[in-house]
Parts: C-alpha cells; structure tokens; sequence
C-alpha cells in the first residue's frame, strides 16, 4: 500500500486506475438502483406529470402543429412500449413516453374542440342579441355573458359564439335566461400587455368568450324561445347564485360584509371592494374567497358528521345499516351540488375530484388520503380542461395539496402515536399545533406560483390563517349550511346575520395582517425556464420518500432566485402604441401617460414595484448617470447606455428622429424611417406588445408575437 493507501500495482498501472473509477460507478448504479427499487410504489406518480409535461409542450409550441402529430406520437409510443413490455425499466420509460405524448394530443384535441369565431377588430355601436347565461355583479357596474348571440354588423359565421359586455349600474342587471338586445362597443380579447404577461387571449379561446365590450344603451328584453337542455340546469343555478346575493344584501346591511358572505355562498367575488381584496391577499387570506378545496372539503366534511350521527342516534339504524357509508354518500353529494352552485370553478372541480375520492375511499373501506388519489384528480382534471393547468388557481391548489398530503405521509404515524393516549388538552394543542402546520406547508406549496404569477409574498399569512382558517371552519361554513336549508323557506336571514359575525372576525383578521408593516413584498417575474425548474424541484421534493428527495431542494432554490437574476426591460410599448414606459435610473418606470389602465398596472406589478412615478414631462426632463429623458412638444428621447430611443409624440417629429436615433418607437407611421430599428403603427399591429432592453452590444427586442408565436387564439393558425 501506498502512503495515499492505494494498491501499489494502481500507482504503476493507468488502466488499473480506470478500473477503479468504473467500480465506483458501479457502485453508485447499484446505490441508485436501491433507491429506485425503495421508491417502487411511487414511480406511478411521475405519469400525471408526463401527461402535463406533454400539455405544456403542446402550449409551448411556436406554431399550431399539424393534426396528425398527436395521434402519431400516441400511436408510436403505445407501439414502443408493447414492443418493450418485458424489461420493466424501458417499460416505464416508454409508459412515461405515451402519457406524454396523450397529454400532447389532449391539449390539441381541446384547442379544437373549443375553436369558435373570435373579433378579429373593433366594432362601435353594434346591437347586439344574445341570452343571459351569467350575471357578474361588481362595484359600479355588471359583467353579462351572451351566448346565442347575433351582432348587427357581421355575418353569422363570424359571430363569436359567447361574448361578455359590461353594464352600467344605471341600467337594472337582465335575469339569467333572458334574451336582451343592447347597443355596444365589441372589443377582441386583449392580448399580453407585455411579452410573458397573462395571456387573456389564450384564456378567452378556452373559455368559448370570442369577444369583451361595454354597452352603450340600456338592455331591451326580447321574446324568444325557452332554454332546453345542459343550460336549462346552468342557468338555474346561475338564477339560484342571484338570489342568494339579494337575500344576502337584505339580511346583512354593510357592503362589504355583505360582498364577502356572498363569495363564501355562490362564488362571487367580483362585488367585493379592491381595497378589502388588497387586505385579503396582502394578509395571505385571498383563497378564503376563491371557493376551493378547504369550502368543498368543509361542506362535505359537516354533512359526513351529521348525517352520519343522526343515523347513529337511531339504533334500529345504527345496528342494520352502514351508516359511515351512507353518510360519505351525502358527503359527495354535498359537494357537487355546492360546486354547482358556486359556479363549477377549475379549484372547485379538482376539489369535488378529491372529496369524492375521499368519500369513496371510505365506501370501500380504504385509506381516504393517498397521493394517488391526488394524481388521479390531477390527471382528469389536466384532461377536462388542459389551458387551466397552466393558471394559479390549478397550480396553487394541487402544490397545497401535494404538499400536505407528502407531509402528511411522513408524519402521521408519530403523530398518531402521541395522539392515542392524549387528553382533551393535549388534543387540543394538537389541532392548534395542526393549522399551523397546515397553513406553513400550504404557504410555502405555494409561495413560488405566488411569486410566478401575482408576483407577491404575504408575510404574515401563516398567523392570519392561525385565526381565519377555525373561524371558517367553525363558525362560518356551518351557519352557511344552515342558511341554504333554510333558503328555500325563505328563513335564512338569522342564519346569514350568525354567519356574518364570522365574516366579520375574517375580514378584520385580513385588515389587521393587510395593513401591518411589510405585510407583503414585491417581486419582479420570474422567468419561465425559473418556474419550470422550481415546479420541478417540488415534485421531486414531494413524490420521492427517501433521502434523495431532498436533492428537490437544489432547483427549488434556483427557481427561486431567478426573479432576482432577470433582467427587465428599458422600454416598454403596448400594443397599440397609445401607452410606452422608459426605466428611471432608481428602477422605477415613467409612463407616457397618468394612468394607463390595465397595461401599465401590468407592468408595475412585473417590475415588482408598488408604484410608478410620475408621467413624462411635457417639456424638459431630467438626467441621472447613464439615463435621461428630454421631452418637448413633438416628443421625447430616452437615453441609456450611449444609445438613444426616440419617442415622438407627433409624426413632425420623425424626420429629425429617424436621422439620429438609434430606435424610433411610434405609434405612427413612420415609413421611409431609415433607423436600425423602427417600431410604429404597422410594426404593433403585427407584432403585439414590445419591450426593449439596451445594451453595451445594442437593442434587445422581445415582441409578444415572437414569444407565443401564431396560435388559433392568436389570429394564427
């Protein structure tokens, strides 16, 4: 032996040396073989996650692929893996392979299954017919939805076949069902305010809505047929949900009490102020109006425990039939009606998916709570509607049910073991000691699709949901129950006055925690490759349960340092060029107008910023080490980094411009502008929204077009 302890013939033999490391990596395969081996129940798991890998791909596409490319990479993959059947680890892969390419050819399916005429352009002063399938009641005004609809200037193969119009709360909101004709303004979808933004275009497309607007006459009822069919039950409900907010409204006089008992009734948390929204998601307490998993879970849960000792109470009963069983029957019921009745959201399906699971678990006398469970719901849910994965209320409602349920596996045994002999006091620390576990592993499930999408982290939504989350469970969802029995009756009034107190207690919680110092932070948008990498350093973290789980950590942590490694832009133009923004040396951005509406808030919240300065000035400017601004009355030159960005505000400007700049950005047009860089009407037009990014190297360009390309629900195809 050497000093170093090697056998001496390796010190004198190369290829010796290489034996060595051939052995080591022997023994790692053999180690990742063990691993793999332990973890053989749980590779399961990862075919739901193929499956949304492959609906993600799908969306991520530049271009609409051709029709046949599904079905022939579904085809070629379930050809693989009956040719592979025998050796279990191809198998797999060749398994994971097709639930891939199935989540490919389902999210293609659906893009055509939904395809329906959408605006192509503006249209002013248009009467439109159509039926009231959805009444959205809001401050100052109503949000309708149409369907049958006809539009006064355009065919009726170019007719969208939905369309949602706004209401001025001078005129009286149409009842559910009706036919009504209005004089309005139709807009298309808007698309990204920026490149990487929501994508309401995308959006609008999956929900069959071909057109926004706002009318500009009061509704006229029409006679017309009466509803048959799937909507006769929809617009029930939907009548149903309008008459719980005027009872809600007569029983509970203050607005905003009112407006949050509504949301917990019917869903509806469009009538709530902006500024009590702003308590409840700076507090960490916004899921509490989002009807999801915790109301269904709830509603279902309460009526298991009554129906289920109501039975008991009776010994005939208790003796003869199965009670547990009967009573996990209603539990499902009770969740699908609530779901119904709420307006049937993507979270609220997920969650009737899982309670029903849960109540049939119990059924057939197995164990309610299983990540199996979870990936089924995930996998149909995917299935039903595969553009709403990739929104937050999809995303944040499984990572908190993932999360706990992984949590859930590794502790439940200790802890039922101390439970067991525990006292009534003992019992008690332990469900205090339970919310707050519950509310830190569902806040951090899902702090990063927080961060992704609204770009925020409420810092004290594990103590507002110390308090909220019992007063709902206790308190609120009960009397909630209660007044729906009584609603028929028309005896629901105490009930809702008990249930508000709830409300009340809920909504000061969100106060008190909203309007602390630092109750949130903002953080600019974290890039997509980030998210991706995060989203999958968390599955890995929560399917895997032995010790190399822990190597999740790794990408979570990458992911989560992304938004401060991006870079954002210098200049920033909306894709009808009415509204640009320039970088302030403090990071900060100056629009070209005072407001901006939807756009500029975009913005704002991307960048991570709570405000933005002030406007462009008229004339004058300012300058600050590498950037400046100069204004005067034809329009502007932004200047960063020795390259200079003309803004004109007036086509007089352009030939000065185009012979000096190094960028014209205009929302004229500007032919024969013979600068490097040119964007203007023409330019926007095709190309959507613009973000510049200067350089020492020169001008970064990202278009909205460029980054989602030409897609149905783009105008391409």
């Amino acid at each position: 032996m050497t000093a170093a302890g090697w056998p001496e013939e390796d010190t004198d033999d190369p290829p010796a040396l290489g034996g060595r490391w051939r052995r080591l990596l022997a023994a790692a395969g053999r180690r990742l073989a063990a691993l793999a081996e332990a973890e053989g129940e749980r590779w399961v798991l990862w075919l739901p996650v193929a499956f949304g890998a492959g609906v993600s791909l799908y969306f991520g596409l530049q271009r609409e692929p051709d029709w046949w490319i599904g079905a022939a990479a579904v085809g070629g993959s379930l050809l693989l893996l009956l040719a592979v059947r025998r050796w279990f680890a191809v198998a797999g892969a060749a398994m994971a392979l097709l639930m891939l390419s199935s989540g490919f050819l389902v999210a293609q399916l659906h893009t055509v299954h939904m395809a329906a005429p959408v605006l192509g352009r503006s249209i002013a002063g248009a009467i439109v017919t159509g039926r009231v399938m959805a009444v959205e009641r809001r401050p100052g005004a109503t949000r309708v939805t149409f369907r049958e609809v006809s539009v006064s200037r355009l065919a009726p193969e170019q007719t969208p076949a939905a369309l949602r119009v706004r209401l001025s709360d001078r005129y009286p909101a149409p009842a559910p069902g009706s036919v009504v004709r209005l004089r309005a303004t139709l807009l298309p979808p808007q698309a990204p305010a920026e490149p990487g933004a929501f994508d309401f275009q995308r959006r609008a497309w999956f929900m069959g809505l071909g057109g926004t607007g706002f009318a500009t006459g009061a509704p006229e009822l029409v006679e017309a047929p009466p509803v048959t069919g799937w909507s006769t039950v929809s617009i029930a409900f939907e009548q149903a949900r309008g008459a719980i907010a005027g009872r809600v409204a007569a029983a509970i006089g203050d607005p905003v009490e009112a407006s949050v008992t509504t949301a917990l009734l019917n869903g509806e948390e469009f009538g709530i102020p902006e500024a009590t929204m702003d308590d409840f998601r700076n507090s960490g307490l916004a899921h509490l109006l989002s009807i999801s998993g915790l109301h269904v879970g709830i509603a279902a849960g309460i009526l298991f425990y009554v129906v289920r000792a109501l039975l008991a109470a009776v010994p005939y009963v208790a003796l003869r039939w199965p009670i547990k069983k009967i009573a996990a029957l209603f539990g499902i019921l009770s969740a699908f009606a609530y779901t119904l009745l709420v307006g049937a959201p993507l979270p609220t399906v997920r969650s009737v998916l899982m309670t029903g699971m849960v109540m049939g678990a119990i059924m057939l006398d197995r164990h309610p709570l299983s990540m199996r469970l979870v990936a089924f719901a995930g996998l149909v849910t995917v299935a039903m509607d595969p553009e709403g994965m990739l929104g937050p209320s999809f995303q944040m409602s499984f990572a908190a049910v993932v999360a706990l349920i992984a949590a859930f596996e590794r502790g439940s045994v200790r802890l039922a073991e101390w439970r067991r002999d525990a006292g009534w006091l003992v019992r008690g620390l332990f469900y205090v000691g339970g919310i707050l576990l519950t509310s830190v592993v569902a806040t951090l499930a899902t702090l990063p699709f927080s961060l992704f999408h609204f770009q925020q982290i409420a810092f004290y939504g594990v103590l507002s949901n110390l308090i909220a989350i019992p007063i709902t469970s206790f308190w609120v969802m009960p009397w909630s129950l209660i007044a729906y029995a009584l609603l028929p009756f028309g005896l629901e009034a105490p009930a809702l006055i008990a249930m508000n107190w709830g409300d009340r207690a809920v909504i000061w919680t969100a106060e008190f925690f909203g309007r602390l110092p630092w109750a949130s932070l903002t953080v600019p948008a974290m890039p997509v490759e980030g998210f991706a990498v995060l989203v999958l350093g968390g599955i890995w973290l929560c399917i895997w349960r032995q010790r190399w789980r822990w190597l999740g950590m790794l990408p979570i942590l990458a992911g989560l340092a992304s938004p401060m490694l991006a870079v954002r832009p210098d200049v920033l133009v909306a894709g009808d060029g009415t509204v640009m923004a320039v970088r302030l040396p403090d990071g900060r951005l100056s629009a070209s107008v005072k407001g901006g509406g939807r756009v500029t808030e975009t913005w704002r919240e991307r960048d991570g910023e709570r405000s933005v300065a002030d406007p462009w000035p008229a004339a004058g400017g300012w300058s600050e080490g590498e950037r400046s601004l100069t204004c005067d009355a034809l329009g502007c030159l932004y200047r960063v980094r020795g390259k200079t960005v003309a803004l004109p505000r007036l086509p007089d400007a352009l030939d000065e411009d185009c012979g000096m700049a190094d960028a014209v950005v205009t929302a004229a047009v500007a032919r024969g502008c013979r600068t490097h860089l040119v964007i203007d009407r023409w330019t926007l037009r095709h190309e959507g929204a613009h973000t510049l990014t200067v350089t020492e190297e020169g001008i970064k360009v990202e278009t909205v077009r460029k980054l989602r390309g030409d897609r149905p629900w783009t105008g391409g195809r």
